[in-house]
């Protein structure tokens, strides 16, 4: 199979155990399940475009996060960085929030700017063989990207995903439009399941962007473009409770430009080279098929991870998949 992105070409039972203790006949208490019994975590899928050999889409399967024994005896969640930002230029989510009360009050949220506001693009500057506009360029086509893809109301409830797949390459939106029928695009890209709503309230946004020349595998020349953020979405609910109504999700995505003179012009364009996420506070059957659907409160949750945490970009995507 030819690859698109080479060098152009110019021809081209148990027992009973005895009586029951007092006890244990005793009714359940009612209390209100707290943010950390309803935490609910599933670990986004990674669609991976290759640049250097045939176009094939790698799935790779969900994974808890590996366990530790502690010094108290008790398993827990090994704490992994997120993917380390490459050398080079960075920018980091700065914008200071709204001070009006809203349904992110007494979350991390709270604190995160809104919107398309916390998508802060770093200097653009030549970096290798790509020019100062190349990188501007290509840094202009990532946010754009990511506007669409986290924060477009239209996009997340669209019949097909066109308004995000016409923004890459043409080589690479086959493999694109296939994430959305799998449900694979939740890594990088957000819609709503029937019949769930938002509040007219901005989604809150924290994260940075990093960005470096490298090459891939087959020699061709990239622009590496690393984008690290959590988005939180505020879905209607009837509960009162801080944080009731939001879902969090965590995304790593690196995304890549080729340099024009390595590359077929089909090929040329933006490309998602790899992606990892999860959600938080989710329905988890919904999350499978590739939709966001606010989670249903109930007992049991796990006591790990931190609620808090899932809210925190510089914490791991390493976790436990708890639905």
């Amino acid at each position: 199979m030819t690859d698109p992105r080479s060098a152009p070409d110019p021809h081209r039972s148990h027992e009973a155990l005895g009586p029951v203790p007092d006890w244990l006949r005793q009714s359940t208490p009612d209390v209100r399940p707290g943010l950390a019994d309803r935490l609910r975590i599933r670990l986004g899928r990674h669609s991976v475009a290759l640049l250097g050999g045939a176009l094939v889409l790698l799935l790779l399967a969900c994974f808890g996060a590996a366990g530790l024994l502690s010094y108290d005896g008790f398993a827990r969640p090994v704490a992994h960085p997120t993917i380390s930002p490459p050398s080079g230029e960075q920018a980091v989510s700065s914008a200071s929030p709204p001070p009006t009360a809203g349904p992110f009050d007494g979350t991390p949220a709270a604190g995160f700017a809104e919107g398309a506001a916390g998508i802060a693009l770093p200097r653009a500057r030549r970096t290798g063989a790509f020019t100062e506009k190349q990188v501007a360029d290509a840094l202009a086509k990532v946010r754009r990207a990511l506007v669409t893809a986290r924060l477009d109301r239209a996009f997340f409830a669209a019949e097909d995903p066109e308004r995000l797949v016409r923004q890459f390459a043409p080589d690479a939106r086959a493999d694109l439009r296939k994430d959305f029928t799998t449900g694979d695009a939740v890594s990088y890209a957000t819609r709503l399941a029937p019949g769930s709503r938002l509040t007219a309230d901005q989604p809150r946004v924290r994260g940075r962007i990093s960005y470096r020349a490298t090459k891939d595998a087959g020699g061709i020349r990239v622009l590496e473009v690393t984008t690290n953020f959590v988005w939180a979405y505020p879905f209607l609910t009837a509960s009162m409770a801080a944080g009731d109504g939001v879902v969090v999700v965590h995304d790593t995505v690196v995304w890549s430009v080729a340099h024009p003179d390595d590359v077929h012009r089909s090929s040329a364009g933006l490309w998602i080279d790899k992606a990892d996420s999860y959600g938080s506070n989710i329905d988890c059957a919904a999350f499978d098929k590739g939709l966001l659907r606010l989670g249903t409160p109930s007992f049991g949750g796990p006591a790990d991870p931190d609620p808090d945490a899932v809210y925190d970009p510089d914490k791991t995507l390493d976790l436990p998949d708890t639905c």
